[in-house]
């Protein structure tokens, strides 16, 4: 069995490793904060300081960064190490141009990479139901396919480098319309005499329905926004599509708003609470 190691233990990171644990993977993580102590450790992971001894410890990683800042600083650590025949999934959000970057350097290195953002907040995470897209290698994708069965409902590979950070972009880009447009959708209803509770159970109840609206419901109705998927990102993430090619009036109309958002102190809340700035 390989030894696997992760690097990022953040909200998504730290449920994703842990279904790797409790499938019986052994697993090294990689501490960036000296003395910070993961609590996976008591669940049987080894806490690694130094990335060297981590490196070699590690046959497969992972990577859940928040930006690609912090990636290809990271990144830029790994290349000055021996990495012959190791393999990086890289499960961040990022650019596809940075992706294409990473995985040209890494087979430089006669290592391998991936790019496998993942579909799903915290909850899928918990509950390995993700959904990863991945761009690379497809005889790499195939050896990893037992770790994306751990932690995810589903896998699908893309094609060449860069496709998975193509398509998590597309798809975050989605649902950044249709939560803007939820919080629309409610605001035109209350200002018409027309509660909360009543929209949303309109909405649900139709065509217009979706896994989504039925998610952000509660909070909506309790207007409380605890993150499940930080506004800060999905912000990032329009801008990254943004960058890569994509900009409609409907983009710049979700950027301003979660801009907005993000400008007015609810960059830490849930991207359902972009209802909060919208007016």
């Amino acid at each position: 069995m390989k030894t696997i190691g992760w690097i990022g233990l953040g909200n998504m990171g730290n449920p994703m490793a842990e279904n790797l644990l409790k499938a019986g993977y052994k697993l090294n993580i990689y501490q960036r904060i000296p003395n910070k102590v993961s609590p996976l450790v008591a669940k049987g992971a080894v806490a690694i300081q130094e990335l060297t001894a981590f490196i070699k410890a590690s046959d497969i990683v992972f990577l859940t960064l928040p930006n690609d800042a912090i990636v290809e600083d990271t990144f830029n650590q790994i290349l000055t190490h021996e990495i012959t025949g190791k393999t990086f999934v890289n499960s961040s959000t990022i650019s596809p141009v940075l992706a294409k970057k990473l995985y040209q350097q890494i087979q430089e290195k006669k290592a391998h990479y991936l790019d496998a953002p993942v579909s799903g907040s915290v909850k899928p995470a918990v509950d390995g139901t993700l959904l990863f897209l991945i761009g690379g290698d497809k005889t790499i994708y195939e050896r990893t396919i037992p770790y994306f069965e751990v932690m995810g409902k589903s896998h699908y590979y893309l094609g060449e480098s860069g496709s998975g950070s193509k398509a998590k972009l597309a798809i975050n880009y989605y649902m950044s319309v249709i939560v803007q447009g939820l919080a629309e959708t409610v605001l035109f209803a209350e200002q018409n005499g027309i509660n909360r509770e009543m929209m949303t159970a309109i909405v649900n109840d139709s065509a217009c329905g979706s896994g989504m609206s039925k998610i952000k419901t509660s909070a909506i109705l309790s207007d409380n926004y605890p993150a499940a998927f930080p506004l800060k990102f999905m912000l990032k993430d329009i801008r990254l599509a943004q960058e890569a090619g994509w900009d409609t009036a409907l983009t710049q109309a979700a950027e301003q708003a979660y801009a907005k958002a993000s400008e007015q102190g609810l960059a830490e809340q849930d991207l359902m609470a972009v209802i909060k700035a919208i007016l």
